[in-house]
């Protein structure tokens, strides 16, 4: 099993991990019921993907 050759210091560590931010999923709003929802994803509210119903929501 390899070994890294030098430590790295929490520092450059530390440099690096600064990009690693976490970032907001992109919403979108349902052409069915106008409900916010994930992008390329069905809606959770009516259970419409493009146009056509892919799911019958519970409730």
């Amino acid at each position: 099993m390899p070994h890294p050759k030098r430590k790295i210091s929490k520092t450059r560590r530390d440099k690096r991990r600064t990009h690693y931010k976490a970032s907001a999923p992109s919403l979108g709003k349902c052409s069915n019921c106008g409900e916010m929802k994930l992008n390329h994803r069905a809606c959770p509210n009516c259970g419409y993907y493009a146009g056509r119903s892919m799911f019958v929501p519970e409730s």
